[in-house]
């Protein structure tokens, strides 16, 4: 019985162990190539403008304070999805002076 129960990875109830939480596994990080790559993107957002940021090699929680610091020096929303960040509107040359500010070397790519 206890192998069936090794086996099944939703456990419903338990009397012996409490609470029972899904272990999130770890994401691992994509290492940088020493430039942060910007894009401006249109694509499957109705034409509205985004600017994404890649190739930082930063951790989830690095990636959320920088993004939040973006977000309010250019005055728009945004968002972090995986390791690329997402920032409403079209601001890619305050997106270069922050990032070069915080010691990347920016890269622009496409238009």
């Amino acid at each position: 019985m206890s192998s069936l129960q090794d086996q099944l990875s939703n456990l419903v109830y338990s009397t012996d162990g409490g609470r029972v939480k899904q272990e999130k596994p770890e994401m691992e990080i994509t290492p940088s190539d020493g430039f942060a790559h910007v894009r401006r993107e249109t694509k499957g957002r109705k034409g509205k403008g985004v600017v994404t940021i890649t190739g930082l090699g930063l951790d989830a929680k690095a990636l959320k304070v920088l993004a939040k610091k973006l977000k309010q020096t250019c005055g728009t929303g945004g968002t972090v999805v995986g390791e690329i960040i997402e920032i409403q509107g079209d601001k890619r040359d305050v997106i270069k002076t922050v990032l070069e500010k915080n010691g990347f070397k920016v890269k622009f790519i496409g238009g």
